[in-house]
């Protein structure tokens, strides 16, 4: 299936992928970065799979499928020559273990169905020992253990388990899918009925906070559900996507692992939840990060684990085929040891508008804030790898230095507006050279734009947040400058490239090409807006919500050449600015 074809549950703590079809491709429990139990999307079946759909020799796909109102609740429904039949997948809020819920409905006459499920452990390597226990099966191997419940008989065979069997008008069968650890004693278990409830009171109650009621509501709902649904809600990390390796270019390399917390990401996710009135998640993100960062602030990642485990050691499953041949398959994430200057940035902005949202002070997160801006007045004059995490060398990007200017430019905030104590004189001296030098070195006076590094002439859509930030007004000429340049150069086929890449551009030390990241054209759009250019920033805000799938979600890029979504899905960073450009425009 193609990735648009998914639509996505999960329990705020892992996350499943529902196929069109009735197929659940991707699943990691206990947690979103633990090993797969089913795994197809990397591969096919016999890598883990649980398929649950109308009878009949293929597969087909369901007639039309929705979430029941504003919940994380999948409903399929498919209509067939003997009546229509509804599956209801959902993971209820976890309690010991986590459950996954398939609930199988007769709506009108009767309908053959059917069933196949294979569990394969450590993504799709591990085949599991299978036994029956009081009706229940029992999947072990090694660490992992599953018990389905299943209100059919199972066949088993070809190391799957098969069932067929009808329902008819007002029936209602229950599957029920339960992890635990091997070495622990059988789950207790759960009432899917109940619990389906509970999880729809559960989402009712969340989206009763919403403070957002512009005229794009309902696609603003759905990315704030989705975002939900990517927090870790042990410790409120938030994974910028629950899949890995699904390929930024089809049958190509750039194929990376995004169930981590990307401190850039989860700050951009805090400002949106912030400003649709979530603050409780606001509080639990700033205790994950002040606990995640702790330390020397020369030991600062990019990124950590939802628990805020720091080894994150990129691995290659040559065992997986790959998302359509797409490989190699990775798990862990090489870019941890990457220098990101920006992120110093990200992180005091975040805490800033945490505060000036109204939390409450942390004098703790006070003294980690002076010690990460210690480290930016030392090292912001080098060379990194960006926003971007590119593989090429080390460059002085623009967006990296307008970040430690927002970095000092929001610890001078917190002293005028808050009453912090710090060496504020020095903080604004720096924080004015640094302004001084960007203007100066990354501005090409001949085109009226910023360019992507020092000295280079590429473009870089990253330059879009500059009136974003505070760093220029929207209305000083070299701002509209720069997203004229971008909107001219770095725009194909109706989408914004993040940055040109040409055979002679080895910016990122890849191979191959990419689709359009989606936040950038989202950049654009609010950056438009904020130019005085509203007509057209609705125009392209609308042309790109029409990308969304069935479900309302988005990958992570669009890929104009095949008219397809591609990369990591659902993305975070997508939904992130389509929150962002529909506050700016509404």
């Amino acid at each position: 299936m193609r990735i648009e074809d998914y639509a996505l549950i999960g329990d705020m703590q892992s996350a499943a992928l529902v196929g069109r079809n009735g197929s659940i491709d991707w699943l990691c429990l206990p947690k979103f970065d633990s090993p797969a139990c089913f795994a197809a999307l990397l591969g096919d079946k016999h890598h883990g799979q649980w398929w649950l759909g109308p009878a009949g020799a293929r597969r087909p796909d369901a007639t039309r499928r929705r979430y029941k109102g504003d919940s994380l609740v999948l409903e399929s429904e498919w209509d067939t020559p003997g009546g229509t039949v509804r599956v209801t997948d959902f993971m209820p809020t976890r309690h010991v273990n986590p459950d996954l819920v398939r609930i199988v409905e007769g709506v009108s006459g009767t309908v053959e169905m059917a069933t196949e499920i294979r569990v394969r452990f450590d993504y799709g390597r591990i085949v599991p020992w299978v036994r029956r226990t009081d009706g229940l099966l029992q999947a072990v191997g090694g660490p992992d253990s599953v018990w389905l419940h299943s209100p059919i008989p199972l066949q088993g065979g070809d190391y799957a388990h098969k069932a067929r069997f009808q329902v008819a008008e007002g029936e209602r069968l229950a599957f029920v899918f339960t992890w635990h650890p091997s070495h622990e004693a059988r789950p207790v278990e759960i009432d899917p009925f109940e619990q389906l409830t509970q999880t729809e009171q559960l989402w009712e109650e969340w989206l009763g906070q919403c403070a957002y009621q512009g005229p794009w509501r309902d696609a603003v709902v759905r990315s704030l559900i989705t975002l939900k649904a990517l927090t870790y809600a042990p410790t409120g990390g938030i994974v910028a996507a629950p899949t890995t390796s699904l390929p930024e270019d089809l049958g190509g390399v750039r194929n990376w692992d995004y169930r981590y917390c990307w401190l850039r990401d989860a700050t951009m996710t805090l400002e949106a939840l912030i400003g649709a009135g979530y603050l409780e998640e606001a509080r639990s993100w700033r205790a994950w990060l002040l606990r995640a960062i702790a330390g020397r602030a020369q030991d600062l990642q990019i990124m950590y684990s939802v628990t805020g485990e720091r080894r994150l050691t990129e691995l290659e499953l040559s065992w997986l085929p790959g998302y359509e041949a797409s490989r190699p398959v990775r798990i862990g994430n090489d870019a941890v040891t990457q220098l990101q200057l920006d992120v110093y940035g990200e992180v005091m902005n975040a805490l800033y508008l945490s505060r000036a949202s109204g939390m409450e002070p942390d004098d703790r997160a006070w003294t980690i804030q002076r010690e990460l801006l210690g480290y930016v007045e030392a090292h912001w004059d080098e060379p990194d790898e960006g926003l971007w995490e590119v593989r090429g060398p080390r460059r002085h990007f623009t967006h990296s230095k307008v970040m430690c200017w927002v970095a000092l430019d929001r610890a001078v905030k917190q002293v005028e507006e808050f009453g912090r104590t710090g060496p504020v004189a020095r903080w604004r001296e720096l924080r004015d050279r640094i302004h001084a030098e960007v203007c100066h070195k990354a501005f090409d006076s001949a085109r009226g734009t910023f360019t992507q590094s020092y000295g280079s002439a590429e473009l870089d859509a990253s330059l879009l947040l500059i009136p974003m930030v505070g760093f220029l007004p929207p209305e000083d000429p070299r701002v509209v400058g720069t997203v004229e340049a971008i909107q001219r150069e770095l725009m194909v086929d109706g989408f914004v490239l993040r940055y040109p890449l040409d055979e002679d551009n080895d910016v990122d030390g890849l191979p191959g090409g990419e689709g359009a990241f989606l936040a950038c054209s989202f950049w654009l759009a609010e950056a438009l807006a904020m130019i005085g250019r509203k007509e057209e920033a609705v125009e392209l805000f609308e042309r790109l919500l029409a990308l969304r799938n069935d479900v309302g979600l988005l990958s992570e890029e669009y890929d104009p050449r095949y008219g397809r979504m591609v990369g990591n899905f659902p993305q975070a960073f997508s939904h992130v600015p389509l929150i962002h450009t529909a506050r700016a425009l509404s």
